[in-house]
């Protein structure tokens, strides 16, 4: 079993940024460049695996993690292991998940002293336990997601391939000049191309507001039904021992790592409970 351990003010140790990065990168030898990426969960998950081995199950982290559901996906798994080792710890998943710097610095400085106090110093090559799996850190939570390709408009202009096509003028010839018709013409689909392209612009624009939008109302839709199965969580914690089976399959389902997990043992329940039902005597 874990050994607990609690920071405050007082007892917290204290390391820069750049340290405790350093310090996550040496140990389970990825390469992050900024707290904000511990985010994904996967370096917890590989910690966890270093310090109680067989506790969690590498194969089922996302080491390449990119979404925010993957993060939550690697979460439930180092909720899982924290539960078998009984760490007290609450996760504050919802927040680490977002990418935000001082919830993750504050939860690795955490994990840092909880890996102090349980590592036994034994070898581990963390490289081998991810079984060739690429630990690829996600991307930075401050780029934009939305980006536009810049194309440019020189390249697009249908006087530009005229340009280079026309044949220089010979020495001593007098350059002719183009009809004011053919001014015409250029200048006005030089026009529609600009107007065709802003109105491309508009709608793209719109597209994207419509998009984060979206993503907006389907996040806090997530972050309601994800407090309500925190709320159901602590219950199951605090009143386990009163309805152990009851409760232990509502565990089993709040951890499973799938969708399919959780429900298998279903069908098996209801077949014994089938079984167990005394045959009904025919009514004279």
């Amino acid at each position: 079993m874990a050994v607990n351990v609690y920071s405050t003010s007082i007892t917290q140790e204290t390391m820069s940024r750049h340290d405790i990065i350093a310090w996550v990168n040496d140990i389970v030898s990825l390469n992050y460049t900024k707290v904000e990426q511990l985010c994904s969960g996967a370096a917890y998950c590989q910690f966890m695996d270093m310090l109680f081995p067989g506790c969690i199950s590498l194969k089922k982290v996302k080491f390449q993690a990119k979404l925010e559901h993957e993060y939550i996906h690697n979460f439930k798994l180092l909720q899982a292991s924290f539960k078998r080792m009984n760490v007290d710890k609450v996760i504050p998943v919802e927040k680490l998940v977002k990418g935000r710097f001082q919830d993750n610095l504050d939860f690795i400085q955490w994990f840092k002293k909880f890996y102090d106090a349980n590592y036994d110093g034994k070898e581990y090559d963390p490289v081998e336990a991810r079984q060739g799996q690429d630990a690829i850190p996600p991307p930075d939570p401050g780029e934009q997601i939305f980006n536009l390709p810049k194309k440019s408009h020189h390249a697009n202009s249908p006087t530009a391939g005229a340009a280079k096509s026309s044949p220089a003028a010979k020495p001593g010839s007098t350059p002719s000049r183009p009809s004011s018709a053919k001014r015409a013409s250029s200048s006005g689909s030089a026009s529609k191309s600009d107007k065709d392209l802003e109105t491309q612009v508009i709608q793209l624009n719109e597209q994207v507001h419509s998009l984060k939008l979206a993503l907006e109302g389907v996040e806090k839709e997530r972050d309601f039904y994800f407090g309500k199965l925190r709320e159901i969580e602590l219950l199951c914690q605090e009143h386990g021992q009163e309805n152990d089976d009851l409760v232990q399959r509502l565990m089993d389902i709040l951890y499973a790592s799938d969708e399919h997990e959780g429900h298998t043992e279903e069908p098996e329940a209801e077949e014994q409970a089938h079984e167990q039902q005394p045959p009904q005597q025919e009514e004279y």
